[in-house]
């Protein structure tokens, strides 16, 4: 059902994909292009400079120079510290954790720092702060390295929240992240770095961006609404594909930003399909799944042909031999099986 060639780390590209960018590619191409546009700009992180460890800064110390492009200490809460105050100083710090998980390290200076600061001084204070976080399972990276953990921070008020999917949106809402002027967590996902798609003549534009808050429907469909992320989403279109031969219709909404939340674009999909699922690697326990489900049941009950299911980690650490990784993160056959259920095919 499901080709997982796009997500393989080291997979050789196929002969159509080697002209498309990667995430990795759109990534560096946004940073790089605000750079040029605007000097405040600058990046701080471990290793950035010269062993990017997933490549996505690579090549911007030659150009830009070790001042803009700095070498950080292995200091979570240094590096995001000294960022927050460079932000607050009028610079616009973009800070690169090699792992998002290590963002808990320094959950102080976030959340009751720079979350904070822009409201506790009536908005006389700007935080313009970017802080890109490696994500996500499917590489054997062990507990510690593997996990999904924005629903923590789109409970934090103050702090945008961002997942591109695509190379079209990390550029794009890269480019808006770099441009805002509060803080902003770009949570890209590890195994998305490599894969490599089809972008319109926007892409080459320096002056493209995507606004927040913005959901894209990805597919269009009438049985059934799927609200999908990153590795997860590419998971549910094939699914979705494979379905339709079973005449089962599925709408696929990519929520982009989780905050600001586009509500609006999902509970129409909703009120037009009547069920809906949400599927994510995040913990389900208090995790985005269900605040999407709340939203949906609080503004669309009446639409409602079945309850609402979610798929997600079900609330243990991510395992590090890969048959028990993969059995806590959802997968096509989860995702078939959800959806089926909520049609009553199962």
């Amino acid at each position: 059902m499901f080709d997982d060639r796009l997500f393989r780390p080291g997979a050789a590209p196929s002969p159509e994909d080697r002209d498309r960018p990667s995430v990795r590619a759109a990534l560096n191409a946004a940073m790089r292009e605000e750079m040029r546009r605007d000097p405040l700009v600058f990046q701080m992180g471990e290793d950035i400079a010269l062993a990017s460890p997933f490549g996505v800064t690579s090549g911007l110390a030659a150009e830009f120079g070790r001042e803009r492009i700095r070498d950080a200490p292995c200091s979570e809460v240094a590096v995001l510290g000294a960022a927050v105050g460079a932000a607050i100083g009028g610079m616009r710090p973009i800070v690169e954790f090699q792992f998002g998980d290590f963002l808990s390290v320094a959950i102080d200076q976030l959340t009751h720092q720079a979350a904070m600061l822009r409201y506790l001084t009536g908005g006389q204070v700007k935080v313009p702060l970017v802080v890109r976080l490696p994500c996500g399972a499917g590489q054997g990276a062990g507990s510690q390295h593997s996990q999904s953990l924005y629903s923590w921070f789109v409970h934090a008020p103050g702090i945008k929240v961002v997942l591109p999917a695509t190379a079209m949106d990390a550029k794009g809402l890269m480019k808006t992240a770099i441009r805002d002027d509060n803080p902003v967590l770009v949570f890209e996902h590890k195994q998305l770095y490599r894969s490599r798609w089809p972008v319109t003549a926007e892409y080459a534009d320096p002056e493209f961006v995507i606004p927040f808050g913005r959901a894209a429907i990805r597919r269009t469909g009438h049985d059934v609404t799927v609200v999908a992320t990153l590795t997860l989403l590419h998971h549910t279109l094939a699914v979705a594909d494979a379905l339709a031969d079973e005449g089962i219709s599925v709408e696929v909404i990519d929520p982009r930003t989780l905050v600001p939340l586009d509500t609006a674009t999902i509970v129409d999909s909703v009120r037009r399909t009547g069920r809906l699922l949400v599927v994510d690697e995040a913990y389900l326990p208090c995790g985005i799944q269900g605040e999407v489900m709340a939203l949906v049941v609080e503004r669309a009950f009446d639409a409602l042909k079945a309850a609402p299911r979610r798929l997600g980690n079900p609330g243990v650490p991510v395992p590090f031999a890969p048959p028990l990784e993969a059995a806590v993160i959802p997968d096509a056959r989860r995702i078939a099986e959800a959806i089926r259920a909520l049609v009553g095919r199962a």
